[in-house]
C-alpha cells in the first residue's frame, strides 16, 4: 500500500498525462457535460409519448391495469407458460393480438425467464434478486480491494453498486430481461480477475440464456484476455460465443416455425439518435431517472470518466465496456427501447466512485501543476 502515499500513484492515470492531451480531454469533457446537460431525454411508444413504467408494488398494479404495455404482455406469457402451454406458441400468438412484431425472430425473447417465473414464482425471484443485489455488492467490494489503489474507494464503490442496481429488487420489473442480464453482467464483470476467470464465464454464460444483449460483455472479455496473450481464457469466452450462437440460431429457427410472411416486420432497430439515444437509455432504465435531466445526463458521463481514470485492470476494461456500449446506443434502439440501458447501467454507477480522483489529475495535469 506504499504507493497510496506517492504522489503520483500509478494507478492515477491523468496525473501521468503529457499536459496537451490533458487540456484537450478537459475541454472535451467540459463540452459533452454541457451537451449532456442540455440534450433532452424522452421515451417514446411508435412515435407517441409513453411513460416510463412507474416504481409502484406489484398488488399497486394488476396485471393490465395501469401496468406499463410491455410487463403486462410478459405477464400475459408467463401466465399461460406457467398452465403447461408452449413458449413460442404463447410468445407469437400474445405478440401479435397485442400489435408487437413478431418479425425479425429477435423480436420474440429468448424463453429462459418465462420459464423461471413460471417455475419459481414471484415470491422466489424476491428472494434471489435481492441475494444477487447483495452477492454483487460485495464482489464488488472484493474486486475494488484486490485492484491497485482500489481498496480506498471499496466502500462507496459497493455503496454505488448498490444504488444502481436497486431497481432490480423491485418486483414490478422482474419480467424485464435486460434488469436481471444487466445485474448478472455486473456480477461475472466483478468476479473477474486475470488467471481466475472460470466463475465469471459461468455467470456471463447465465446473462447470454435472458438476453443477447450481454454478448458485447462476452466478446470485450475474450478480446481483453487475448491481448493479454492468455490463451485458455480467450479460448474459453470464444466457445462461449461459439456455443451461443448456436442456441440463438436454434431459437430463431423455432420463432421461424410459427410466422409466416403475412406478419410484418417490425420498425428498424438502427436510428442514430446520437447523444440522447445513450443518455437516454442509461438514464430512463437507472435510479437515474428520479434526477432533472440537466444532473442526470451529465452523470451518466462521468460514471465513464471516473472509470478511465483508474489505471487498473477493471478501470480499463470498464470504460472500453460503456464506452463500447453508448457508441451501440446511439447507432441501434429505438425509443421505446430505452430499458436496454438496464443491461449496463448497474455497475456503471461504481464509476462515480473514481470522479474526484480523474477530476483533481486531469485539472492538475492541465494547468501544469501536476
Amino acid at each position: 500500500m506504499a504507493g497510496l502515499d506517492h504522489p503520483r500513484p500509478g494507478w492515477d492515470r491523468f496525473a501521468h498525462w503529457r499536459r496537451g492531451p490533458a487540456i484537450v480531454l478537459l475541454i472535451v469533457l467540459a463540452v459533452l457535460l454541457a451537451l449532456a446537460a442540455l440534450t433532452p431525454l424522452t421515451a417514446s411508444m411508435d412515435g407517441e409519448v409513453a411513460s416510463v413504467p412507474a416504481l409502484v408494488a406489484e398488488d399497486a398494479a394488476p396485471k393490465g391495469e395501469g401496468r406499463d404495455s410491455d410487463l403486462a404482455l410478459y405477464d400475459r406469457i408467463i401466465a399461460r407458460v406457467a398452465k403447461g402451454e408452449n413458449y413460442y406458441s404463447v410468445a407469437v400468438e400474445e405478440q401479435r393480438r397485442g400489435d408487437y412484431p413478431v418479425r425479425p425472430g429477435l423480436a420474440v425473447r429468448l424463453p429462459t425467464l418465462a420459464f423461471l417465473h413460471a417455475w419459481l414464482g414471484g415470491d422466489i425471484l424476491q428472494g434471489l434478486s435481492i441475494l444477487l443485489l447483495g452477492a454483487t455488492a460485495y464482489a464488488w467490494w472484493k474486486r475494488l480491494g484486490d485492484e491497485p489503489g482500489g481498496a480506498r474507494y471499496r466502500l462507496i464503490g459497493a455503496t454505488l453498486m448498490v444504488l444502481g442496481g436497486s431497481s432490480t429488487i423491485n418486483r414490478y420489473y422482474f419480467v424485464l430481461h435486460e434488469f436481471w442480464t444487466g445485474m448478472l453482467i455486473a456480477l461475472a464483470f466483478a468476479l473477474h480477475r486475470p488467471g481466475r476467470w472460470h466463475a465469471s464465464l459461468s455467470v456471463a454464460a447465465a446473462a447470454l440464456l435472458l438476453r443477447e444483449h450481454a454478448l458485447p460483455f462476452v466478446l470485450l472479455m475474450a478480446a481483453m484476455a487475448l491481448w493479454r496473450r492468455d490463451w485458455r481464457e480467450g479460448a474459453a469466452w470464444a466457445l462461449l460465443t461459439l456455443i451461443y450462437a448456436a442456441l440463438l440460431m436454434v431459437h430463431l429457427s423455432t420463432v421461424a416455425a410459427y410466422v409466416g410472411p403475412q406478419d410484418p416486420l417490425g420498425p428498424t432497430w438502427l436510428t442514430l439518435d446520437g447523444l440522447s439515444g445513450w443518455l437516454s437509455k442509461i438514464v430512463l432504465a437507472s435510479n437515474l431517472r428520479f434526477l432533472p435531466h440537466f444532473i442526470a445526463g451529465p452523470l451518466v458521463l462521468l460514471m465513464v470518466f471516473g472509470w478511465a481514470g483508474w489505471k487498473s485492470d477493471a478501470g480499463r476494461t470498464a470504460c472500453l465496456l460503456y464506452l463500447g456500449y453508448a457508441l451501440a446506443f446511439m447507432i441501434a434502439g429505438r425509443a421505446n427501447n430505452f430499458y436496454w440501458g438496464a443491461v449496463v447501467a448497474p455497475a456503471m454507477f461504481v464509476g462515480l466512485a473514481f470522479v474526484p480522483m480523474a477530476t483533481r489529475s486531469l485539472a492538475r495535469t492541465a494547468l501544469g501543476r501536476a
